[in-house]
């Protein structure tokens, strides 16, 4: 299980991840919603183990150590970080993303028959940008899973490539309830499905707000004394 409390990352005026608190379960996809690009991409580094935040914990399965939670999780499409570049083509990118596999994997990861046991021989030879967007989600996330060592997924803003959900919702909840490889997904996105009944959080969900003071209590009012009764009455 991911277990993230009072995740909180400085920026230089305002903060780039205000205090944020999550759990996500394998077998399990957890939404999680932040209006800017910025803030999204910082808790996906974040959660991934690519940014150290200032305060808070992070753990996965009780390891808090982030080399271990880097080497377990994969970060998919982050804007600005490693979202494929356009000019690339299906092909290209696989063989580049293959390329990174651990050492001991790797010699049986080549291109070609992974296009083909993976189904997407049909878009090899396309550009990045001529991809649907569900269909470089699938893109994707395959080659994440590619490295067997990974057990959590972080998408970063899938809902950014196109207006409907049918293009990236879908895909992650199947990754997530797949019972071959229990995984545990998180999705960051810009606003939650009207109809998501699933596991979600918010950007900024732990920041403490100041209380508010107590009001006042009003005197009560009494009522005036005439001034003749305040006259001194003759002995």
């Amino acid at each position: 299980m991911l277990s993230a409390q009072q995740l909180h990352i400085n920026g230089r005026r305002t903060d780039l991840l205000p205090p944020t608190s999550l759990e996500a379960k394998r077998s399990e996809l957890l939404l999680v919603s932040g209006q800017g690009q910025e803030q999204r991409t910082a808790l996906a580094l974040a959660l991934s183990g690519r940014m150290k935040p200032g305060s808070g914990t992070l753990s996965w399965d009780n390891q808090a150590k982030t080399k271990k939670i880097r080497t377990a999780s994969a970060l998919v499409d982050s804007p600005g970080v490693n979202e494929p570049e356009q000019h690339l083509s299906v092909r290209d990118l696989v063989t580049e993303d293959l390329a990174l596999i651990p050492r001991r994997y790797r010699g049986a990861l080549l291109s070609k028959p992974w296009l083909k046991v993976n189904r997407f021989e049909d878009i090899a030879g396309l550009w990045i940008e001529q991809l649907p967007a569900g269909r470089r989600l699938e893109l994707l996330t395959a080659l994440a899973l590619a490295d067997p060592a990974v057990d959590l997924l972080v998408v970063d803003s899938p809902d950014r490539h196109s207006a409907g959900t049918a293009e990236w919702l879908p895909r992650l909840q199947a990754l997530a309830s797949d019972a071959g490889r229990p995984l545990a997904v998180v999705g960051i996105v810009s606003a939650l499905p009207d109809n998501w009944t699933g596991p979600a959080a918010v950007i900024g969900n732990s920041v403490r707000r100041p209380a508010e003071p107590e009001a006042e209590p009003t005197p009560e009012s009494t009522e005036p004394v005439p001034t003749h009764h305040l006259q001194r009455t003759a002995p």
